[in-house]
Formats: structure tokens, C-alpha cells, sequence
């Protein structure tokens, strides 16, 4: 039999304060109720890219698409940020960034994506209902920047 040893320092056991019962989980891991604000996000993500990518599955393989939280800006003065045209932007606000195929500081190849960033965007959407359109709209421009096309083609018109 192997014991383990625990440090020296005391380990607080949470204790059942006025009777109500030991703290856990509201709601069962397998409920979605119980995902968080990202994870519902990125479930958002994957269901405005799904159609995209099925009608563009060949194309598409060396593109990622990544959820950032915000984007990174390193001026201080929101009229002095220049965006690219990589960048999906909205009231001086980025939403998206496509980020090209390159090599990262170890000298590794990278594959070209998608950035979204998800305050920016949840800001903008009302709804489940906006932010899935929110999305799918970001997503078609994001990717027709990246395959050289009009956004009217990726989306069949």
C-alpha cells in the first residue's frame, strides 16, 4: 500500500453553514444549462462554420478558426488604431482577424485562421437568434477574404 503525504500546510474543509447542505453544482454537467458563457459561444462558433465548411470542405483544410476573448490592441488612443483589411471591424471595434499561413518564433510552419473575438461580438448580438447570425455572417466574410472570393459565393448566391 502507497501513502501519499500531504504538505504541512492545513487544507480548509468547506463546512455545511446553517444547515443548508454542502455547495456543488447547480445544474448536471450533461444539461447545457450548466456550460459556461464561452463554451456556449464556441458552440455557436461551430454551428455558424459547419454549413461554411461543408460547402468548402476542400478549400478550407489549412484554415483554423480560433475564439479569442478581445482583441489585442497596443495603442492607447482608439482614433489612432489603423485596422488592416484582414480585419472584420465595427464601429472601430474588431470582431474577426484573419491571421495568414506563416512562420511562428520557433521558426515552425503556421496554418492560416480565423480569430474571433467574443466580447466584441457578444456585445453586438441581442440574441441567440443575432449572434448565430452575427457569426455566420463574420465567418463568410472572414473566409472569402482568405479564398480571394465575393462573400455572395461562399454563401451560394
Amino acid at each position: 500500500m502507497v501513502v501519499a503525504r500531504e504538505s504541512r500546510r492545513r487544507v480548509r474543509v468547506r463546512r455545511d453553514r446553517r444547515g443548508r447542505g454542502l455547495r456543488g453544482p447547480l445544474y448536471p454537467s450533461s444539461v447545457p444549462a450548466a456550460r459556461s458563457r464561452s463554451e456556449r459561444f464556441d458552440a455557436l462558433v461551430v454551428d455558424a462554420f459547419e454549413p461554411i465548411e461543408q460547402r468548402w470542405h476542400t478549400e478550407l483544410t489549412e484554415l483554423d478558426v480560433a475564439v479569442d476573448e478581445v482583441p489585442e490592441i497596443t495603442m492607447t488612443s482608439p482614433e489612432t488604431v489603423v485596422w488592416d483589411d484582414d480585419v472584420v471591424v465595427d464601429a472601430n471595434v474588431p470582431l474577426a482577424r484573419l491571421v495568414p499561413a506563416g512562420v511562428d518564433r520557433q521558426g515552425l510552419p503556421t496554418r492560416a485562421r480565423i480569430v474571433l473575438y467574443r466580447h466584441p461580438l457578444e456585445v453586438r448580438a441581442r440574441s441567440g437568434t443575432d449572434m448565430a447570425h452575427l457569426l455566420h455572417d463574420v465567418l463568410v466574410e472572414q473566409v472569402a477574404a482568405y479564398l480571394g472570393l465575393d462573400p455572395g459565393v461562399i454563401e451560394g448566391r
